[in-house]
């Protein structure tokens, strides 16, 4: 069956719709359903590989460098 016989069978179809009341039906919920599992599944599988990593950020040496010359100059300006 061609695409276009089809849709022609289906324009009398549509005739027949309230046009001022128009849901998405059993299809829709469905579809949607089946994104809200496939969401569900992801964030539950995305937790528990989040949940493995072990991640201890070491400092930046220049950051550490520049911190300790900062106090270190702030502390002998003090003093004089």
């Amino acid at each position: 069956m061609y695409a276009t016989q089809a849709l022609t069978d289906l324009v009398p179809l549509a005739e027949e719709l309230d046009k001022n009341k128009v849901t998405p039906g059993v299809l829709g919920f469905i579809v949607f359903a089946v994104l809200a599992v496939g969401v569900w599944q992801l964030m539950k599988s995305m937790n528990r590989h989040m949940g493995k990593v072990d991640f201890e950020e070491a400092p930046d040496p220049d950051a550490v460098a520049v911190t300790a010359d900062a106090t270190a100059g702030a502390g002998s300006a003090k003093r004089k």
